[in-house]
């Protein structure tokens, strides 16, 4: 009887310690990015906690050739049929540029600060991801056009 009680504590032991080893799976988000009326630029984008940090990696196509394009979260939960719908107001996380190669196709894939996919002022869920024509310095500080839009979602 001692010896199956001992066995038994074991046993126990033995599997919560190896519950405690198993890491949490990091938080994810997804926007499909969909072009705006009158373009043809489309792609994915794909958020994952890293850290302090979220891991951004955004695929496009149908981009204007050698350009950059500025991409920017605003504080919408839609897009509407020409991206308006997404909002005027920025988000404060501040993504890099999309630079388009000849055949008009971007991939970026970075850490970046600013972000958050769940919780806090930094959230994502439920923005927008905008991809605009070119980079975000534009004359009057209004940015470029928006060629492709996608609500940001959990998982």
């Amino acid at each position: 009887m001692k010896l199956t009680t001992i066995v038994a504590a074991a046993v126990a032991a033995t599997t919560l310690a190896a519950c405690q080893t198993v890491p949490d799976e990091p938080a994810r988000a997804n926007a499909g990015l969909t072009a705006t009326q009158g373009n043809r630029a489309f792609g994915e984008a794909t958020f994952e906690e890293a850290g302090k940090k979220v891991r951004v990696i955004v695929f496009a196509q149908g981009l204007r050739p050698d350009q950059e394009h500025s991409m920017l979260i605003y504080t919408g939960a839609a897009c509407g049929a020409d991206g308006m719908a997404a909002g005027a107001t920025r988000h404060p996380g501040v993504l890099p540029s999309l630079k388009a190669g000849k055949d008009g196709r971007a991939k970026i894939d970075v850490e970046v600060d600013g972000l958050s996919i769940g919780g806090g002022a930094a959230n994502i869920i439920g923005r927008t991801i905008v991809v605009h024509a070119g980079p975000e310095a534009q004359p009057a500080g209004k940015p470029s056009a928006r060629l492709a839009c996608g609500v940001i979602k959990a998982g």
